[in-house]
């Protein structure tokens, strides 16, 4: 059956550049797939539209579009694009390919998280929002899939599909709501137009989700979510979990208020935000009522909040209790858009404006009695620029208490990034900060015991003799190759695993000592350090190898016993007498034939000649009887250089031992 879909696309070249590997993830309108770029000879992720997307212009338009502004941004917290274009009906983006996990698996994994690790995760997605924010684009789509997350805990947001350029036009697409319903913003559901501040609020959603394991609102289908998000607040993650201190609580309500001017106004503000809460946690805060009241939305009131607030005082009390806001606020993290600073000007950023009786100039409505109690007397009617100084002189020592509280008693965090510890160590000290090891991690750039990161950040505010936590290099990440000889190619696989290394070519050898299927050797000597994910090439025993066995027999003893020596195998020689073959040949060989293994016995029989047997002694004996008895024995009689009578016998040849039915050579006494 022929492939279909995704399948169809593995192994498929796209503009005789990328080579298509497996599947890595499917979303609704596009599959990744891990890829090789043959040109440049790397690892790319290529982002795929779905077959039929194509045909659909507003899609088509959307991914070009994510190459663009994805394009725009360099900065090593968000994925890289490389490339976009189209091959025949597939229409593809190529992206920087980054192993490891997403936000999303973490969450699975660790949710509800402590504060602390909820934060430190937030803030790398801020540190990209914000440089995209710089360049004037927001994300739109900001969600967990969207987050990966390297095995060396780095983090890069991915996925700027949704993205485009701030502009007064920038609403959901063409109408149609796009995006992740869990995560949006009130102002995105009701087609008002996204801004940084839509992006802010789906990490304030994704913090509450770190922070509680829940979803900021649930409903029976996505309609009754996104009617949620814009009808109802997303709730304290206090109120669901325990350990969150009260500020932390404030971030999250401040970032999610429904009300967007009520938000931080990009990514860079929310970031400083969490570094502040990020130090009281470091602190050991349990609570910091100045922190938590400046984070909390309702200290960016609107102007009716505040004008029902002050409505039952009288003028004065409400002009010096705004203006103490008013100076107290402007001293806190957002003191951007000021306007109009007349008689009755407040800070409109954080939501302050003149009372009713400030804006008409008219006082607090009064009855008879009152105004003729003001009529009184030169001494009551200067009640009034009394009160007036008093409220001044409490604005202004509400100024300093504000500017106290939220800059004063702040220092900066020292610089140890580049420092030995122990030197950062002493260094922290000598200002007042207590510095520890946070977590060790590798590097290829900076060398072992040296600071790699603080938390807090070098210049970040925080209150004196705080603690700092410390992110120090182990160095060089390098894991030194096992003795692995004896073991088993699955023991290895385990051995090495644990070593972050892993098996890498096998090659099979026959050994005489190694079990057959056991490890002989490594290509690398055992110490040799490696790289995480490196290959240790492996040789395998084939066990014993067996020789052939060569047939030697009627061969001389010499050559048999060299030719099966030099094969590996030992030789066993008996002497034996045999009439048919000559002495010192190989009568037989036990095997030989077949395969035995070095080291085995091969047997030869090797002749001795035929078996020779006493010639009886005939000399001085008279001829006759001398033939007769040579005769009995089994020798035949040659007489030279003939017989004459019956002489005795002068000698005879051979004397000792003959073969059988060999000759004797008899001569007579001559007479």
């Amino acid at each position: 059956m022929a492939a279909m879909g995704d399948e169809a696309l593995i192994g498929r070249v796209l503009d005789d550049r990328y080579v298509i590997g497996e599947r890595i993830a499917r979303g609704g309108m596009a599959s990744v797939f891990i890829a090789t770029d043959k040109r440049l000879d790397r690892v790319v992720a290529v982002k795929v539209m779905h077959t039929g997307m194509g045909d659909d212009r507003q899609f088509t338009e959307r991914f070009v579009r994510e190459a663009r502004s994805a394009a725009k941004l360099n900065h090593p917290n968000v994925v890289a694009v490389f490339d976009q274009g189209s091959d025949g009906d597939v229409t593809y983006l190529v992206m920087e390919y980054v192993p490891g996990r997403t936000l999303r698996d973490v969450m699975r994994d660790e949710s509800p998280m402590p504060p602390r690790r909820a934060l430190a995760l937030i803030e790398q997605v801020l540190i990209a929002l914000s440089a995209a924010h710089a360049a004037h684009i927001i994300h739109r789509d900001v969600k967990p899939e969207n987050v990966l997350i390297t095995p060396e805990g780095e983090t890069k947001v991915a996925d700027f599909g949704l993205a485009r350029a701030v502009s007064a036009a920038t609403t959901a697409t063409g109408g149609t709501l796009i995006g992740t319903v869990s995560y949006l913003a009130p102002e995105i559901v009701v087609n008002e137009g996204a801004d940084a501040r839509s992006d802010v609020y789906a990490c304030g959603a994704m913090l509450f989700e770190m922070l509680t394991a829940m979803k900021p609102h649930t409903g029976e289908s996505p309609i009754q979510v996104a009617y949620k998000h814009v009808h109802e607040d997303i709730a304290s993650p206090s109120q669901l979990v325990g350990q969150v201190p009260p500020y932390v609580d404030a971030l999250v309500l401040r970032a999610t208020a429904r009300n967007r001017d009520l938000r931080p106004t990009d990514a860079h503000v929310m970031l400083k935000q969490v570094r502040r809460v990020r130090s009281a946690l470091a602190s050991g805060l349990d609570d910091d009522r100045d922190l938590t009241a400046d984070l909390l939305p309702n200290a960016n009131r609107t102007a009716d909040e505040i004008e029902d607030d002050t409505a039952d005082f009288p003028y004065l009390w409400g002009a010096a209790a705004a203006t103490a806001q008013a100076v107290h606020g402007s001293l806190m993290d957002n003191p951007t858009a000021i306007v109009n600073r007349g008689e009755s000007t407040m800070v409109a950023e954080h939501g302050l404006m003149p009372t009713r009786q400030q804006r008409t100039g008219l006082q607090p409505p009064m009855g008879s009695d009152q105004y003729k109690t003001l009529k009184r007397g030169r001494n009551q009617r200067r009640r009034g620029p009394i009160l007036l100084i008093v409220a001044l002189i409490l604005a202004m020592l509400a100024g300093f208490g504000g500017w106290y509280y939220g800059v004063g008693r702040y220092v900066e965090t020292p610089r140890l990034t580049g420092m030995q510890f122990d030197a950062a160590k002493a260094d922290a000290k000598s200002a007042g900060f207590d510095l520890s090891v946070q977590e060790t991690k590798f590097s290829e750039e900076i060398a072992k015991d040296v600071v790699m990161s603080t938390d807090p950040a070098p210049g970040d505010k925080v209150l004196p003799e705080s603690k700092i936590s410390a992110v120090v290099s182990k160095g060089k990440e390098r894991y030194a190759v096992p003795k692995l000889k004896g073991k088993s190619v699955g023991e290895a696989k385990a051995i090495l695993a644990k070593l972050n290394l892993k098996v890498g070519e096998i090659d099979k050898k026959y050994d005489e000592k190694i079990t057959k299927s056991d490890i002989i050797g490594t290509d690398l000597k055992a110490g040799s350090l490696l790289k995480r994910g490196e290959s240790v090439d492996l040789v395998v025993s084939l066990g014993r190898q067996p020789i052939n066995v060569t047939d030697y027999t009627g061969k001389s003893e010499k050559d048999a016993a060299a030719g099966l020596e030099n094969a590996g195998f030992t030789v066993d020689v008996t002497l034996a007498n045999d009439d048919k073959v000559d002495k010192g040949s190989v009568i037989a060989q036990d095997p030989k034939s077949g395969q035995r293994f070095r080291g085995t016995t091969i047997a030869l029989t090797v002749s001795l000649g035929p078996e020779k047997i006493d010639v009886p002694n005939v000399v001085d004996k008279a001829g006759d009887k001398a033939e007769k008895v040579l005769k009995k024995a089994g020798f035949k009689v040659k007489w030279e250089p003939f017989k004459v009578g019956d002489a005795r016998v002068r000698s005879q040849t051979p004397t000792g031992k003959a073969k059988p039915g060999s000759t004797i050579k008899l001569s007579q006494v001559s007479f």
